[in-house]
């Protein structure tokens, strides 16, 4: 699970109450349409940009950027180093048993049992590149999802807004009305901007977070497997990798 990102939303959301708890009764900011208004006006707005599929496949991305933090890029160019420096010693069918225990990593393991059952380098590097293309077309259709909903849910909390001042000025000849129209149009609003920076920017924040350094993670398997199936020198392969590492991730792996 991400720490990070969990315990931002739910510290962001738990000083908010105690705002709430300190300055009155929480029950004041809950109001059924307001919550209609926002959530489900931004669900609607959102879902009429993107087709149905598309939203699903977003869920299955933002869920995975909550509750997984990814490998780091650093952690991977150790493991293919290693993988390389093994086939380099012992041969490259000798290292199956290695690749049947990288099951947990899909891409790296497509990669290798490509090269090991003899398929082109050049054959091997097209299809992990456009697996690499697909999962950033993946990223950016989740992040831009997040980014949609971020920048509707301030607008459905000013519609919020209007549609309270209007039945509070159509009814102003009755007292009654004053206070519950006005609390739809000051908690749309209210709504709408914590959707909006709470919740829906930090999301897409992490998730193009993540994106990049999973990206960088499979550009360093992508140049580990072709490495490999070219028979080359690992060290040689560590310059490569370490071009694409920024500094401070850099590695030594045969110092």
């Amino acid at each position: 699970m991400d720490i990070a990102t969990i315990g931002g939303i739910i510290g962001a959301f738990v000083l908010i109450i105690i705002a709430m708890v300190l300055g009155g009764s929480p029950l004041a900011f809950v109001d059924a349409p307001s919550v209609l208004i926002v959530l489900g006006g931004t669900f609607a707005v959102t879902m009429s940009c993107f087709s149905l599929p598309e939203m699903f496949g977003a869920g299955k991305v933002i869920t995975k950027s909550m509750f997984n933090n990814g490998q780091n890029p650093s952690d991977a160019a150790g493991r293919i180093l290693e993988l390389a420096d093994s086939a380099r010693k012992e041969g490259l069918l000798n290292i199956q048993a290695t690749i049947d225990d990288l099951e947990g990593e899909p891409f790296l393991h497509k990669g290798l049992m490509m090269v090991v059952d003899g398929t082109p380098g050049e054959e091997v590097e097209k299809i992990m590149r456009q697996d690499i293309q697909a999962t950033a077309s993946r990223h950016t259709q989740g992040a831009g999802i997040l980014r949609k909903a971020a920048e509707v849910s301030p607008a459905m909390g000013l519609i919020g807004t209007l549609v309270g001042l209007v039945q509070m000025l159509g009814n102003l000849d009755d007292p009654s009305t004053i206070g519950p129209s006005m609390a739809i149009a000051l908690l749309t609003t209210f709504y709408g901007a914590v959707l909006a920076n709470v919740v829906f920017s930090p999301l897409a924040s992490k998730l193009e977070r993540n994106s990049a350094e999973e990206l960088m993670t499979r550009s360093i398997y992508l140049l580990g497997t072709t490495s490999i199936g070219r028979q080359e020198n690992p060290r040689r392969l560590e310059t490569q990798i370490n071009t694409i590492l920024p500094p401070a991730k850099r590695v030594q792996y045969f110092d």
